[in-house]
């Protein structure tokens, strides 16, 4: 199988055997070519496709199914939202059915999912191994936005329209995340108080570094661009700055509210987290990961059965939970 990871600058590429192995070790990117329009992005998949054949010496008649996954929204089928997205923004883009294009592209089968979604799946079977298809999970990816995927059984929730999993929008309870004084976080989707607008880079610029700001004036950050300021902040939080584990401890604590909605709908075996975090300074993201559990309120029954781990491997995991995905299909015939 052949996972593709779309992104708005570059592909990523990877070949996972029938075995389970995956071929190449690291990042094998090409140009995404996304800003230039579907024609000019569909023959940059292509051309991804050929070229991670030619690295790990893959005759093409070997690859059963190509998996492919793109930022979202889209359909469960790889119909680009009608009003677009981050990446997609030319009007060529609205409606454009990608799975389709590259299908027809490459004369081979080729299985959708979400960029957060297919991260996800790979988080979870690099968490459980060979028992992943008989356990659940709930995985959390922070980054510019705030993405993420439900697992049921080893297989990804896609929902009717293919947008279940959008954990960044779910409105939480702020009781105990804000301050008493603190303005109630916005996310660019209109949404108030949903987990992005808290914990993720783009919150972290936009409502919480403005007002801890106000508590710090004299913190050397105040001085720098905010966009610069936000991006600066996780190298201040590994030497326990004060005002940086005030904003991410506002992260931690909007996770764990997501993941104890979480445990009320799924009660999964395992709680994943992801992104700028597991690259951080060991000690940090140890007490990160900690400050969420401290926040997640389970049962005493589900503290016995579940997990809480860090993703791995984030940079593959995109194109390695889209192979998955086409392995997967292919077994169930």
């Amino acid at each position: 199988m052949v996972g593709l990871d779309n992104g708005g600058t570059c592909n990523n590429a990877t070949v996972l055997d029938a075995t389970g192995q995956y071929l190449v070790d690291h990042l094998v990117e090409n140009p995404s070519l996304v800003q230039e329009g579907p024609e000019s992005a569909v023959e940059a998949l292509a051309e991804a496709f050929r070229n991670i054949l030619d690295l790990t010496r893959t005759p093409l008649t070997l690859v059963r199914a190509v998996g492919l996954d793109t930022p979202g929204p889209a359909s469960a089928t790889g119909v680009i939202s009608s009003k677009g997205a981050t990446n997609f923004n030319q009007v060529s883009w609205h409606g454009f059915d990608i799975r389709s294009a590259l299908e027809t592209r490459l004369g081979l089968p080729v299985i959708y999912n979400n960029d957060a979604n297919a991260a996800a799946l790979y988080a979870h079977h690099r968490y459980f191994g060979a028992d992943a298809a008989n356990r659940s999970s709930v995985a959390a990816i922070v980054g510019t936005g705030m993405g993420g995927g439900v697992v049921e059984r080893g297989r990804v929730v896609c929902g009717a329209a293919g947008m279940a999993g959008e954990l960044g929008h779910v409105q939480i309870p702020l009781h105990g995340v804000l301050e008493p004084d603190q303005p109630v976080p916005v996310c660019n989707c209109g949404f108030e108080g949903d987990v992005e607008s808290i914990a993720s880079l783009t919150g972290i610029k936009n409502n919480l570094l403005p007002y801890w700001f106000t508590r710090f004036p004299d913190h050397p950050l105040a001085a720098e661009p905010i966009k610069k300021a936000a991006k600066l902040l996780r190298g201040y939080g590994e030497k326990e700055d004060p005002l940086a584990l005030a904003v991410f401890g506002q992260q931690a604590k909007a996770i764990g509210k997501l993941f104890t909605i979480a445990a009320n709908f799924t009660d999964p075996h395992a709680y994943l987290l992801g992104g700028g975090v597991v690259e951080a300074a060991p000690r940090f993201r140890q007490w990160f990961l900690n400050t969420v559990r401290e926040n997640t309120q389970l049962r005493q029954e589900q503290q016995a059965a579940a997990g809480f781990a860090l993703v791995a491997d984030l940079d593959m995991a995109g194109a390695r939970g889209a192979a998955v995905a086409a392995l997967e299909k292919v077994q169930a015939g």
